[in-house]
């Protein structure tokens, strides 16, 4: 292999026991995360948001291109406006657009368009996904994967709220253009999560759901 423009992988083995322990750790922490849509006005850091980010942008991407931007939002003027727009977005899909199958699996989740969260949560980050990158050339060339990297990236900066001990939730009105719009973003930045951060209301609730089991959701073959 051509080694010009390549550097030694920074890695450091763990013993079988190590990984294990790891492992299990990691499982009992993500397995306490629930999403909640009740939310505490306390103040969060933005250094905390900074380093979610951060964290989010480790994400693998298509080609190395990484193609989202993370718009966080604290400003309350323009949180009551994207909470309005959503609102009136979310309406139309409940009153008209969305199907009976749709209704049928959200019932058990206790949604509606009323979204308090928008105002209540100190934060709101919304993950663009870019659906195009300037070239070396000077000209508009696409991104690859980018709906995949960018679900990945999301997942990860889920993960990083939950270890520092905040909550959020995915919200995804639709159709979500009024994103760029309200936030200046450019054409090929496509709103893609709106993600609420912060500290639960301290009577937040959750539905009463589980998660598959193992056997429901993976196949071995060895």
């Amino acid at each position: 292999m051509n080694e010009d423009g390549f550097i030694p992988l920074n890695w450091s083995e763990l013993s079988e026991d190590q990984m294990k322990s790891r492992a299990l750790e990691l499982f009992k922490l993500m397995d306490k995360r629930r999403t909640t849509r009740h939310f505490s006005t306390r103040d969060v850091p933005r250094e905390l948001i900074e380093k979610a980010i951060r964290c989010g942008s480790t994400a693998p991407s298509g080609a190395h291109l990484q193609p989202w931007t993370f718009v966080a939002v604290s400003n309350a003027d323009l949180k009551i406006k994207m909470r309005e727009a959503a609102e009136k977005e979310e309406r139309k899909t409940y009153s008209d657009r969305m199907p009976e199958a749709w209704q049928e699996v959200l019932e058990p989740l206790g949604t509606d368009a009323v979204k308090e969260h928008m105002t209540d949560a100190p934060w709101l980050v919304v993950l663009f996904r870019h659906s195009k990158r300037i070239r070396a050339n000077g000209e508009a060339g696409p991104t690859y994967y980018s709906t995949e990297s960018c679900g990945i990236a999301a997942g990860m900066f889920i993960h990083a709220i939950h270890n520092m001990g905040l909550v959020t939730l995915t919200h995804t009105p639709s159709p979500m253009g009024f994103l760029r719009d309200i936030l200046n973003r450019p054409e090929h930045e496509h709103a893609m999560l709106v993600m609420p951060v912060g500290y639960p209301a301290e009577d937040a609730m959750v539905p009463d759901i589980s998660r598959k089991s193992l056997e429901e959701i993976a196949v071995f073959f060895e």
